[in-house]
């Protein structure tokens, strides 16, 4: 997180990046899951890159509210850095921007909130079941008990925004906001 609208910003996020270096921590604009090895690394750099963790990172450009030029402010501190992190603009006095962490958190990190029913109720939508993008029926139903997992012959399934439901085998991939009434 940093405050672009402070001038020492710059140097705030350089001090605190050579400090993550000391710690073998590599912070990355790459959110795809598997991050092992980049592509075109000679087999000594892959080993040496085995003992680096490295971090998917999302700078977050708080009191946005008082910049005057995001914009302009946001491509000065990518030339001093060299840094090229997805950023969002966010303003904890306004709120502007609060809203949409959560969301392109999900979507990067490929997480899907199921939500499931019990027949003839409606569904419980507090209460998500998280799986990843891909995952199935079966895997939900494993969640909820392994004996259901294993038992599981269908579902009904509503998919956001859809008024009537369909059946679906164990294996149906889900996908973020889908309803799931488990049938045994």
């Amino acid at each position: 997180m940093v405050d672009l609208a402070d001038p020492e910003c710059v140097d705030q996020a350089l001090e605190t990046q050579a400090l993550l270096v000391e710690k073998r921590v590599t912070l990355t604009e790459r959110w795809d899951i598997d991050m092992a090895a980049d592509a075109g690394e000679d087999d000594e750099t892959a080993l040496a890159n085995l003992f680096v963790v490295r971090l998917p990172t999302l700078l977050v450009a708080a009191k946005a509210d008082r910049i005057a030029s995001l914009a302009d402010e946001w491509a000065v501190f990518q030339e001093l850095t060299g840094w090229r992190y997805p950023m969002l603009p966010v303003s904890a006095t306004t709120g502007v921007g609060l809203e949409s962490i959560g969301s392109w958190l999900f979507r990067e990190l490929g997480i899907v909130r199921v939500y499931t029913k019990a027949p003839g109720k409606p569904p419980d939508m507090g209460r998500p079941f998280t799986v990843r993008q891909g995952q199935t029926v079966r895997d939900v139903a494993r969640l909820i008990h392994r004996d259901l997992a294993q038992s599981l012959k269908y579902a009904r399934h509503w998919t956001h925004g859809q008024p009537h439901s369909q059946q679906v085998g164990p294996d149906h991939p889900v996908v973020d906001g889908d309803i799931l009434e488990l049938h045994a």
